[in-house]
């Protein structure tokens, strides 16, 4: 059976059941907001990076129940004929406001906040926080191998241990945002222009009779780009020494050896050797096979003689880190005309939620051009920008801190208006550039692997003080 792209109907069952309660109840037009953020930085990580963005916005604009959708629900019952009369003309009329792809984002700042009739904003959970989830998971796997590599290229190879085809295109497109210079996967170059690359696997090499010939037949077909895959047999004995006798019968423009098996770094160095003594000075060398930062790290520590990396499945599943944590919560409702907050309360303290309509500022030194703390507030509270301003720990606090001599940026952005979009939707490439001048904000203390620095990111004082005013009015619940 052909599957439909219409992805209206990848929720969690209590959506749909929560909506139809709400129609019941005469809820379906009380207006409702809810934050999508994170409690927890993946890896042990000092930040993260903000994806799924235009998978959400070809969502929203595509919502629609189906016929065949209606019949399905109509099966399971439970449904009223009305509901799903309601579902038959369903279409998104709210609002959306998220922080771009690309951006450094922390712990507990709304990454993006939904305002809508209710049943809409809880119908969009599920694929909301997928796409948030998946792709910001991969984006920040891929922006600390880029980042290990200090400076060399790094293709993402890891579409064959994706978790499913999804994962695999979406998941190639975060990757290079997050610092990969291109994929294997063709689909992402297709669909969202990430760079397709690859060369041959050990089959070639091994259809053929002996290797020196698998690396001819290849050379006559690559004479501007020719890169041999040299660990098949022996890398030093034959791989090596039969990739020198094909570059010097062809002299290709360009020419590279892989590396995809045994002591990588001593086997690099030693083959760096061969290369310079025979003269191939310009001929680079290819690392893969299981690599990570840490592992990237450690070799280029250890003097690796590495021009480049192929990264597959411990980027395209962050593999050391394989949930974001992402969730979706309630925090205000419309009565009356008025905002009403709302708050979710926990003896687990990281769960108690920010509760209102707000938005995350990032202040910045204007002498560096770095950034030095995120502040989440209420969407409608103001502040004289270049005064002296005062943050706080929400925790501790008494370790306050005052930031002088800044400018401001608020981070999230207007994406949807009554249900149209509003949101000019980059390019992966503005998006790709967009991430890397971000970084470049952070301080290397915060971008560290082990231990890094910890932003800032704290409450206004009258955020702050709602949430110990709610939390004290259901102290006795």
């Amino acid at each position: 059976m052909e599957r439909s792209h219409n992805m209206t109907m990848l929720v969690d069952f209590y959506e749909l059941t929560m909506g139809s309660g709400y129609f019941e109840s005469g809820k379906k037009d009380t207006i409702a907001y809810f934050d999508v953020f994170y409690r927890k930085n993946p890896d042990g990580a000092g930040f993260a990076i903000a994806m799924g963005l235009q998978s959400i916005v070809e969502y929203i604009q595509d919502l629609h129940f189906s016929e065949e959708d209606l019949e399905y629900l109509r099966g399971k019952g439970g449904f009223s004929e009305e509901f799903l009369d309601y579902l038959r003309n369903f279409k998104f009329t709210g609002d959306i406001w998220a922080i771009p792809e690309g951006t450094p984002v922390f712990p507990g700042e709304p990454l993006l906040t939904v305002r809508a009739p209710l049943i809409e904003a809880q119908l969009v959970e599920t694929y909301l926080l997928l796409m948030v989830n998946h792709q910001s998971l991969i984006a920040t796997k891929a922006s600390r191998i880029a980042r290990a590599a200090k400076g060399r290229a790094v293709m993402e190879f890891g579409s064959r241990r994706a978790h499913g085809e999804s994962a695999a295109i979406l998941g190639a497109r975060a990757a290079y945002i997050g610092g990969a210079a291109a994929s294997a996967c063709v689909k992402a170059d297709i669909d969202y222009g990430v760079p397709a690359t690859g060369t041959m696997a050990h089959s070639w090499i091994q259809v053929f009779d002996d290797e020196l010939e698998a690396f001819r037949a290849y050379a006559r077909l690559h004479k501007e780009n020719c890169s041999l895959l040299v660990d098949t047999y022996d890398v030093l004995k034959s791989g090596v020494p039969n990739a020198m006798k094909v570059f010097e019968e062809f002299k290709p423009e360009k020419m590279s050896i892989r590396i995809d098996s045994g002591d990588i770094t001593y086997l690099s160095r030693r083959a760096r050797a061969m290369l310079d003594q025979n003269g191939f000075h310009d001929c680079k060398i290819i690392a893969s096979n299981s690599l990570d930062e840490y592992l990237i790290e450690d070799m280029l520590m250890q003097n690796a003689a590495i021009d480049s990396f192929g990264v597959g499945e411990k980027m395209i599943t962050s593999k050391s880190a394989p949930v974001f944590g992402g969730v979706y919560k309630l925090v205000a409702v419309e009565e009356n005309g008025k905002i009403r907050p709302r708050i979710k309360i926990s003896e687990n303290t990281e769960k108690i939620t920010n509760p209102g309509f707000k938005k995350a500022i990032r202040f910045y030194d204007k002498s560096t051009d770095k950034a030095v703390a995120d502040v989440v507030m209420l969407h409608n509270e103001t502040f004289e920008e270049g005064e002296p301003y005062e943050i706080f720990n929400p925790e501790f606090v008494w370790k306050r801190k005052k930031i002088t001599d800044y400018y401001t940026r608020e981070l999230a952005v207007p994406i949807f208006e009554s249900g149209k979009l509003v949101y000019d939707l980059p390019s992966t490439e503005q998006i790709r550039d967009y991430c890397k001048e971000q970084l470049d904000t952070l301080w290397q203390e915060v971008q560290r692997f082990e231990n890094p620095h910890t932003y800032y990111v704290d409450l206004s004082d009258k955020l702050w003080t709602l949430k110990q005013e709610l939390i004290e009015g259901h102290k006795d619940f």
